[in-house]
């Protein structure tokens, strides 16, 4: 377990290492140039060349990005070009919105998804069974951005249950909740349906084990052995597929911020990368990337938890 934890923490870095340098070395390919953005057309060449030697611009790229990795992992994001500002104050208010609407999309998933799978899985082939597939593959098949617009039109423009335009939290935890449910909605419901059909499979999978036909032929109800039995073992894949999920819930949300106008990672990572905020940019795309590949982490960590029987390979 000690060398697979740590083949697994080796791998993890790794990943973000080559995850920074290749979003590096893409950024300083483009075309575009944050001088433009920042100073204007109406810049002098003076202008122009003492904003690139005070940001860094006229080293090499190596050289830029082993100052940017060094400082980095000392907890230094770097500075907008932009907003004239430090990386890290300007991405603490937005990070803290996305990670709210993140843990509000995680836990609609397992409210839908959960009870959804158990009632599929007790009567295959039937007609709730049926109706369950076919929302599933309708919620798979749909983007989340698409979703977004859809409840964003029935629930706020018809229905008007909740006002199309973000609710900071300072305005009450209610109010700011009711607004993230339906963007989390979006994000969480395509997710759900995996969970679903994972859930349903795995039960159905462990029903037709030789321990359930023993814990039949001692009298329990195929809802006690659902309960008693087979749960345990089906949850294994689910727990770690949701582990994997939540950081793919983080990326995903991104998109959804658009959508529904919420002002997170996602509205400044657009507004950056139109800007040339290389700073900005680099410093959510290695964050993201570290929610995913921590969770991958989380999820395998948890995988041989539950199942001794995996090995250290």
């Amino acid at each position: 377990m000690g060398k697979a934890l740590l083949k697994r923490t080796l791998l993890l870095l790794g990943t973000l290492l080559l995850v920074s340098a290749l979003a590096f070395a893409a950024f300083s390919v483009i075309p575009g140039d944050p001088t433009g953005s920042v100073l204007g057309v109406e810049a002098t060449d003076e202008q122009i060349a003492a904003f690139r030697a005070r940001h860094g611009l006229d080293l090499p790229v190596w050289q830029r990005y082993w100052s940017w990795l060094t400082a980095f992992i000392a907890g230094d994001f770097g500075q907008s070009y932009k907003y004239d500002m430090t990386v890290a104050q300007l991405l603490s208010d937005k990070l803290g919105v996305t990670l709210v609407l993140s843990a509000v999309s995680f836990g609609l998933i397992a409210v839908i998804s959960l009870p959804l799978g158990l009632i599929a899985a007790r009567r295959p082939g039937g007609i709730v069974d049926r109706a369950v597939t076919v929302l599933t593959q309708v919620a798979m098949s749909v983007p989340n951005f698409v979703l977004g617009i859809g409840l964003m039109y029935l629930f706020a423009l018809v229905l008007r249950w909740f006002e199309p335009e973000y609710v900071p939290l300072k305005d009450g935890l209610w109010p700011h909740l009711r607004f993230m449910l339906f963007p989390a909605l979006a994000v969480a419901l395509p997710k759900s349906a995996m969970t679903v059909k994972l859930l349903r499979g795995a039960i159905l999978g462990e029903l037709n084990q030789d321990y359930i036909r023993t814990a039949y032929s001692k009298g329990n109800s195929r809802g006690s052995a659902l309960r008693r039995h087979v749960l345990r073992n089906a949850m294994i894949p689910v727990v770690t597929f949701l582990a994997m999920a939540a950081g793919d819930i983080m990326a995903g949300s991104i998109v959804v911020e658009q959508v529904f106008g919420i002002p997170g990672l996602g509205r400044i990572l657009i507004s950056s990368i139109g800007n040339r905020d290389y700073p900005v940019v680099q410093a959510i795309v290695v964050l993201l990337a570290a929610a995913v590949v921590g969770c991958n982490f989380l999820a395998d960590l948890l995988y041989r938890v539950m199942d001794p029987r995996i090995d250290g390979r």
